[in-house]
């Protein structure tokens, strides 16, 4: 006899199929291409731009303030997590190898809508005492003048990243500490408790500080250890990358039915990893002090490249190079883990367990950080409400850990496309405003100028008093 629990199950994965086979490949794909057009290949054109601000974001931002570089490492932090070792595995293990394509793809074209998004969460954040705050929440109420579907959207992003996500993430962590070491889940649902609380209860600053010391490290550590195996298998990288390429535009996995899996599977892990277009890195990039919005939406957009080009890559060849059997694979970091261990030895799994820790971690104070500004925007100012919040997150990594891991990531499917949905409408409404401060970028750089942004030069408004306007430059002049 089917349960309650049962048809919740049934009933999220059905929403989940036909949100994603219908609606998400479509808008996803549409937005991203429609927004590179516009933008002139802004992802492309500006690669170096990004590289080098990227390189001088410690400099700026003042003692209080968040420097571009630190805003990055936040939206990193989030991103680069489980779905770049968990992830991708199940998307290979369940999508075939042609998913990684897809991942490509969805990563090339959706960080032009990850500029527009962080350069408009740039252009209409506010100050608060703890800094900058901003975000889609943010910019729909000010821009659109939809206060009620801002609220939405922090709603959906509450649950999603400060509940389901950081679910996810302890729940990958208990499974990879399980398989590496025997530990029981319930043991590591206390101590990620005793880890997360110090830097959650800390704010903004904290969370920027410890981002800024973790991302770097975890990310060179993990990459080194997978091009030394890349390195001793040289020999089978070329023929890794045909079958990626065959799976995803063969023959083959048309007629057999394979390739929407693969494409689903690729899209929805890759949006998962990179979040382009979802709303979730402008929470982060509105908090940056910079003197230009393209700026931060540029560093933003380079983010993208990190997560899904570098390193979600570097899993899925690693997985594909070590031969291990993939099909129908759902428990992806214990693939990850075996595929390592396969090549280095039984110290590959516990490698694995210490960089999903250190992935992971930085992940769930990352996604704190997105609910908790959100819960501000609906409430400005409700410390009790913050707390509340906090203590609920906490109890959420417990939650995690010890759940089924399908369901968790079944949930985070749902709630991710739904604030997809939201966010790539806005954005859509929006870019003419985006592209209107790239514009005037590119112009200031052509004469040689270091960008500043004046809001009403532009023609903006309002809803942008973190701005300077003309008028307040020439008094100050």
């Amino acid at each position: 006899m089917s349960t309650f629990s049962d048809y919740s199950v049934a009933f999220i994965n059905a929403s989940n199929d036909f949100l994603w086979s219908y609606v998400l490949i479509v808008l996803l794909i549409a937005a991203g291409l429609y927004f590179t057009v516009r933008s002139k290949f802004v992802q492309f054109t500006l690669f170096g731009e990004m590289v080098r601000l990227l390189a001088d974001g410690r400099s700026e931002g003042g003692k209080n303030s968040v420097s571009s570089f630190q805003a990055f490492c936040m939206s990193t932090a989030s991103r680069v997590g489980t779905g770049n070792l968990a992830g991708v595995a199940i998307a290979v293990g369940t999508g075939g190898p042609g998913a990684v394509f897809w991942m490509w793809l969805i990563a090339l074209i959706g960080s032009a809508s990850a500029f527009v998004e962080s350069t408009l969460a740039q252009i209409y954040k506010e100050r608060t005492d703890d800094g900058y705050r901003g975000g889609p929440a943010y910019y729909i109420e000010k821009a659109l003048k939809n206060r009620s579907l801002g609220v939405v959207f922090s709603v959906l992003i509450t649950i999603c990243f400060g509940f389901i996500f950081n679910a996810v993430q302890a729940n990958t962590i208990a499974a990879a500490f399980h398989g590496a070491f025997g530990i029981e889940t319930s043991y590591m649902a206390i101590l990620l408790v005793l880890v997360a609380a110090p830097v959650i209860m800390g704010g903004v600053k904290r969370i920027a500080v410890v981002s800024e010391m973790i991302v770097p490290v975890m990310a060179i550590a993990y990459l080194m250890v997978v091009f030394y195996v890349l390195a001793i298998n040289y020999k089978a990288i070329p023929a890794v990358f045909s079958l990626i390429f065959d799976s995803a535009l063969g023959l083959r996995p048309l007629a057999s039915g394979a390739l929407g899996a693969a494409l689903m599977q690729g899209i929805k892990r890759g949006l998962f990893s990179n979040e382009a277009g979802m709303g979730s890195a402008p929470n982060a990039a509105a908090t940056a002090s910079v003197s230009h919005p393209v700026k931060q939406g540029l560093i933003q957009t380079l983010g993208v490249f990190t997560d899904t080009i570098l390193i979600c890559s570097a899993t899925a060849v690693l997985i594909l190079v070590s031969g291990v059997d993939t099909i129908g694979t759902h428990d992806g970091i214990k693939l990850t883990q075996n595929a390592l261990q396969s090549q280095v030895g039984d110290w590959g799994g516990s490698f694995i367990a210490l960089c999903i820790l250190l992935f992971a971690y930085s992940s769930i104070v990352g996604n704190y950080f997105y609910g908790e500004s959100n819960i501000s925007f609906m409430h400005r100012g409700d410390k009790k409400l913050s707390l509340l919040y906090r203590l609920m997150v906490l109890g959420m990594l417990v939650f995690g850990a010890m759940v089924n891991a399908e369901t968790v990531w079944a949930l985070a499917d749902l709630f991710m496309a739904l604030m997809a949905i939201v966010n790539i409408y806005a954005i859509i409404r929006l870019s003419p405003i985006a592209f209107k401060a790239l514009a005037d970028y590119k112009m200031q750089k052509k004469t040689g100028k270091s960008p500043v942004f004046v809001a009403d030069e532009v023609g903006i408004t309002e809803g942008v008093e973190c701005w300077e306007s003309a008028k307040e430059r020439e008094e100050v002049a």
